[in-house]
C-alpha cells in the first residue's frame, strides 16, 4: 500500500487541485478500492484532505515541499524501523537483543534510512530535477570528500 500511498501524493503534488479517488484511480491505474483506502488512510494523518461538493476531492493538505516522502510511508505503515529492535516507539520482541552485535549498528541505519525519507519531499517527487537529493556516504572520509567537492547537497548522510 505504501507505493501507491507514495504514486497518489505524488500525483496530487504534480496536479495542485483536489480530484475525486475515481478520477485518481484512472490517472494512476491504481484500483479504485484500493485507491479509496489509501486516500482515507492520507486523509487520516493529514497528508492530504478532502472537500465534499462540485470541486471537491482529495488534495494535499499542505504545500508539496512541507510534506516528506517519511511523512507519507509513516501515514500507510506506522512507525520506520528497519529491525524490530531499531523502533524505539515499542518494545523489542527479538530475544537475541540483549547479545547482539548488530544492534547499534542497526539502529544507524535506521537513522539513515529516516534521514533520508525525511529530505526527499513531494515537491521532490512530483518534478524532479538533475540535482542530486541526497547523497548517503559509507565513511566519514567519504562525506567529508563529498562536502569538500561542492555536491548539490551538503547534507549528506554518514553511515560509520
Amino acid at each position: 500500500m505504501t507505493d501507491y500511498a507514495v504514486v497518489l501524493a505524488t500525483h496530487l503534488a504534480a496536479t495542485k487541485r483536489p480530484h475525486a479517488a475515481r478520477d485518481l484511480s484512472v490517472q494512476t491505474q491504481i484500483p479504485e478500492p484500493t485507491a479509496s483506502k489509501v486516500l482515507k488512510q492520507l486523509s487520516r494523518a493529514g497528508v492530504v484532505a478532502s472537500r465534499r461538493g462540485t470541486r471537491g476531492g482529495y488534495a494535499l493538505a499542505r504545500p508539496a515541499a512541507e510534506i516528506s516522502i517519511h511523512e507519507v510511508i509513516q501515514a500507510i505503515e506506522g512507525p520506520i524501523a528497519v529491525t524490530e529492535c531499531s523502533d524505539e516507539t515499542t518494545d523489542s520482541l527479538c530475544e537475541y537483543e540483549t547479545n547482539c552485535g548488530a544492534r547499534a549498528n542497526w539502529q544507524r541505519i535506521n537513522v539513515a534510512v529516516h534521514q533520508a525519507l525525511s529530505q526527499i519531499t513531494l515537491a521532490d517527487m512530483a518534478f524532479p530535477s538533475a540535482d542530486t537529493l541526497i547523497t548517503i556516504a559509507l565513511s566519514s572520509k567519504e562525506a567529508e570528500r563529498a562536502r569538500l567537492s561542492g555536491s548539490p547537497r551538503s547534507d549528506s548522510i554518514e553511515l560509520e
